[in-house]
């Protein structure tokens, strides 16, 4: 195009092109109550998903929890007592005993604390073996990597913060 052609068209006004740059033709018009609406309903199917991955359902989870061998994983952890899940309501009662202005208090406080931190890595090692082991057994050919952390990390958090929540109880197979 050479400097003295035009464009074959006037240039538009301003207060044109600001409209046309604000209302798209294609954007469906919607009123404040459409999308009132629309987040009522959004956040009814994140509560719906979320209560749904909470009870376990296989749709609702995400990729790092589906399958028979995880579901088989957190069942197994959630039948037993592990020292990891104490850990933090140890950790807590290790800050107010720390506050207290005596040495020795302090000192055996610490000391629990690490003791319960040493003795729950040993458990998640051994964990993380059994796990391995009953997973092969209970599926044969099944693929083990990281299966033997998603048992010890599930195992050191609380039972009640687990998520999804624990579909047995302590003691049962």
């Amino acid at each position: 195009m050479s400097s003295h052609e035009g464009k074959g068209r006037p240039t538009p006004k301003r207060k044109e092109a600001e409209s046309k740059r604000k209302v798209s033709s294609l954007a469906p018009i919607v009123t404040k109550d459409q999308k009132r609406a629309s987040k009522a309903q959004a956040r009814e199917d994140r509560l719906a998903q979320r209560a749904a991955y909470l009870r376990g359902e296989e749709s609702a989870l995400p990729l790092r929890d589906r399958g028979p061998a995880r579901r088989f994983v957190r069942n197994y952890v959630d039948s037993r007592r592990s020292t990891g899940e104490y850990f933090l309501p140890t950790i807590f009662v290790v800050l107010v005993l720390t506050l207290i202005q005596s040495p020795v208090i302090q000192l055996g406080a610490i000391a629990l604390m690490y003791a319960m931190l040493i003795v729950a890595i040993i458990d998640g090692i051994l964990l993380s073996r059994k796990i391995r082991k009953a997973v092969l057994a209970q599926f044969p050919g099944t693929e083990t990597k990281g299966l033997g952390m998603y048992a010890w990390l599930r195992s050191t958090q609380m039972r009640r913060l687990r998520a999804p929540h624990p579909q047995v109880k302590p003691g049962k197979k």
